[in-house]
């Protein structure tokens, strides 16, 4: 029989959302190992932010929210967001010395023994009275199927393999999806290359400065969509989008002229609605991410609705498992106050009388 290592918690995650957790457990008496792990898929610190495109600056990003316990980073506009960000994570977790193994995979998690669950992994198992799963979205990049794509002989890429806009130099570059991750690269793109943006319904944008009450606002329905039991969406989806100063050239230059779907993509192209065919040497799929949550899936904690109804952070068909970095709480402020909300949630079932 495999043997187990055992913790009162495990946190599957080292984002933001998971080192927010980590840090609340901690302050709350649990110990490092004996009383909570953080097992991270990564071979670095950093979550996803490691892996974002090498162009995309400090500048670029809506601020990081300053992790529990410490200051807001200051890095330059100029840092690369993919070195800055890491590095402010990786101090974080050196000087709490929090208890994160990396890299760990996680393959499932199971019911038992007991009333425990068992996390599987790649380099062994461990057994926990509770999990906090905290693995975001960026595991699960999501790409429509559309007519034709198996046949399109340019390049198909999804954001997350987008590494900066040089390599599209003198190209015809179709993005497809209606997120800020599309504005962005699509600003990048336009002085490199002919660009055409198309998305499933006309984006909405604002005009004026977005607020907490805006922020609150927007939480709250993605918060009641989850507490139904439905598919979160983003809170970009519903706060809309926002050009930034940076943005703003590419706008006046008609960048920003989406078109509908097209109705296939061609070996050369795409054939538009209308019946019209267009060139295209790349197709740029912009178009997001969903929760990477499949290794729960043994726990059956979906609805029939589609998603995984939860009561704050606490999954409702199994209040063992705290989700964090899912649905409301999938932004770098959102994931601080999940992180605490979900720590105390723990502390409450390893503890009633702690409560």
């Amino acid at each position: 029989m495999e043997s187990s290592r055992t913790a009162d918690v495990v946190v599957i995650g080292a984002g933001q959302a998971g080192l927010s957790a980590a840090y609340h457990l901690r302050r709350r008496g649990l110990e490092p190992y004996e009383g909570f792990v953080v097992l991270d898929a990564n071979a670095h610190p950093g979550g996803a932010w490691q892996h974002r495109w090498r162009s995309l600056t400090m500048r670029d990003v809506h601020g990081v929210a300053a992790l529990p316990g410490t200051d807001a980073p200051h890095p330059s506009d100029a840092d690369r967001a993919n070195r800055a960000v890491p590095a402010y994570f990786a101090d974080y977790e050196r000087s709490l010395a929090l208890p994160v193994l990396r890299p760990v995979r996680v393959g499932r998690v199971t019911d038992g023994p007991g009333a425990a669950l068992t996390v599987h992994t790649d380099v062994g198992n461990w057994v926990a009275r509770a999990i906090v799963n905290a693995t975001g979205t960026w595991g699960q990049p999501f790409v429509p199927h559309y007519p034709g794509a198996d046949e399109f002989r340019g390049r198909q890429l999804h954001t997350v393999e987008y590494d900066g806009p040089g390599e599209f130099a003198g190209q015809r570059v179709l993005v497809v999806g209606g997120g800020a991750s599309a504005v962005q690269i699509l600003a990048e793109l336009a002085p490199y290359a002919e660009t055409t943006w198309a998305t499933r319904r006309p984006p909405v944008w604002r005009d004026g400065p977005f607020g907490p009450e805006d922020g609150r606002a927007a939480v709250a329905l993605v918060e009641e969509r989850v507490r139904q039991g439905l598919p979160p969406q983003s809170v970009v989806s519903v706060t809309g989008l926002m050009l930034r100063e940076q943005e703003k050239d590419a706008a006046a230059a008609g960048v920003y002229e989406r078109l509908p779907m097209f109705a296939r993509l061609t070996t050369d192209g795409a054939v538009w609605p209308d019946g019209r065919p267009e060139r295209f040497d790349a197709v740029l799929w912009a178009t997001g991410f969903r929760p990477d949550v499949a290794h729960l899936a043994p726990l059956h904690l979906r609805e029939p609705t589609g998603g995984i109804a939860l009561d704050g952070t606490e999954a409702v068909r199994d209040p063992r498992i705290q989700l964090v970095g899912y649905g409301p709480s999938a932004s770098t402020i959102g994931a601080n106050r999940a992180g605490r909300v979900a720590a105390r949630n723990v502390l409450r079932r390893l503890e009633p009388a702690a409560a």
